[in-house]
């Protein structure tokens, strides 16, 4: 049976010339970075090389990049950065109420050492208000946490008017962006966007699981370390290198980088496609979000519990999810944020778009839905 993948927002088939390179340093270049040998004396200056490479496609300097496990060892990280930086200007925190759980959870914790936590909701599309934030900053606010694009509706917030507001207002606080489901979906510079802190993770753009990174601005210095040990990441998260995982992370930016524009209208094109069809071939059929993001759009099927459709449509080949993946069947708290009714929160379905997806592939998952809607009926789910 062809698989039909439509979840890329939950993560990406590992490029060839990713899983290459990891290979390569698998099996050839296997040195570790701090031995003084010749292998080791390669490896080192590859990672350096890769860091460039990751540098060059979020359009910063390589000793501003950091490498990381994952987009949630990021999330916290850059959030104990931050609080650590203002721990003597205050206790005061802004971020939206549909965050990943990578940034909500960091926040809850510090709730609990006495830091108090503003939390924005959306509209009924998803996004925030940038009067919003203006009406909740305060002079003790010290970090504002700001996703680029929305995991589970593809909503862009907006985070480069934020930056511009704190720097206007001469606010204390730093501003960290989760951009994992933005990097390499959408044209951004650390410049253009402004942000303090910016985490990326090498999985949603076809590098494996298991490596990431985070943008520091040079505001932020002297920093705090992540991990103590052996001094490996400039002393600030110690730990072998993960060198095959960053060797295909940098493998995946500079492919990602070079097709960006290439990619987003392309997205562009077959999101309008997707949702043109699913309007117009299945009935009842809620379309909760277009996303502003090229690649993510958020529907329902009020009716039909969106977990009862996920599992129709996998035994049919058509793989999407009811939302993130880190939810793992949880109600989500993006949904609820949203204050969308019952019926539509729970039939929701996320369809998240790859280059490598086809109208054909959109037409089988409006055939497929259509079926649901007539077969679930009929078996009286």
């Amino acid at each position: 049976m062809h698989t039909i993948y439509l979840d890329h927002a939950a993560t990406t088939r590992v490029l060839p010339e990713a899983a290459q390179a990891a290979l390569r340093v698998m099996t050839e270049d296997y040195g570790n970075p701090s031995s003084l040998h010749h292998l080791g004396v390669r490896a080192a200056k590859e990672v350096a090389d890769h860091r460039a490479e990751v540098a060059a496609a979020l359009g910063c300097k390589a000793d501003e990049v950091y490498f990381t496990s994952c987009g949630t060892e990021g999330d916290n990280w850059a959030i104990q950065l931050a609080v650590h930086h203002g721990r003597h200007k205050g206790k005061h925190i802004i971020t939206t109420a549909v965050e990943h759980s990578a940034v909500l959870e960091p926040c809850k914790a510090l709730e609990l050492q006495g830091y108090e936590v503003t939390y924005l909701h959306p509209d009924a599309t998803g996004h925030i208000r940038l009067e919003a934030l203006e009406e909740a900053l305060r002079p003790d606010t010290v970090l504002v946490s700001m996703m680029l694009v929305n995991n589970e509706t593809g909503s862009i917030q907006p985070v480069a008017d934020a930056a511009r507001l704190l720097k206007r207002k001469k606010s204390n606080a730093l501003l960290h962006c989760d951009a994992v489901q933005g990097f390499l979906k959408l044209p951004f510079t650390v410049k253009s966007l402004g942000a303090d802190l910016i985490t990326i993770s090498g999985h949603k753009i076809g590098a494996p699981k298991g490596v990431g990174a985070l943008y520091v601005s040079p505001r932020l210095h002297p920093m705090v370390p992540m991990l103590r040990g052996g001094g490996q990441e400039k002393a600030m998260r110690s730990g072998t290198e993960a060198t095959p995982q960053i060797a295909a992370f940098a493998a995946a930016c500079k492919l990602g980088h070079a097709a960006l524009r290439e990619h987003v209208d392309y997205l562009t094109e077959l999101k309008a496609y997707t949702l043109d069809k699913l309007r117009r071939e299945v009935p009842g059929l809620v379309v909760v979000s277009e996303g502003d993001a090229p690649h993510i759009l958020a529907i329902s099927l009020p009716g039909y519990p969106s977990q009862v459709v996920v599992r129709y449509l996998s035994d049919k080949g058509i793989c999407l999810s009811s939302g993130s993946a880190c939810h793992k069947g949880k109600a989500s708290h993006v949904y609820a944020a949203m204050n969308l009714s019952k019926a539509v929160r729970d039939g929701m379905l996320r369809v998240s778009l790859g280059p490598s997806n086809t109208r054909e592939e959109i037409d089988a998952l409006a055939d497929a839905l259509l079926s649901a809607t007539q077969e679930l009926v009929a078996a009286g789910r």
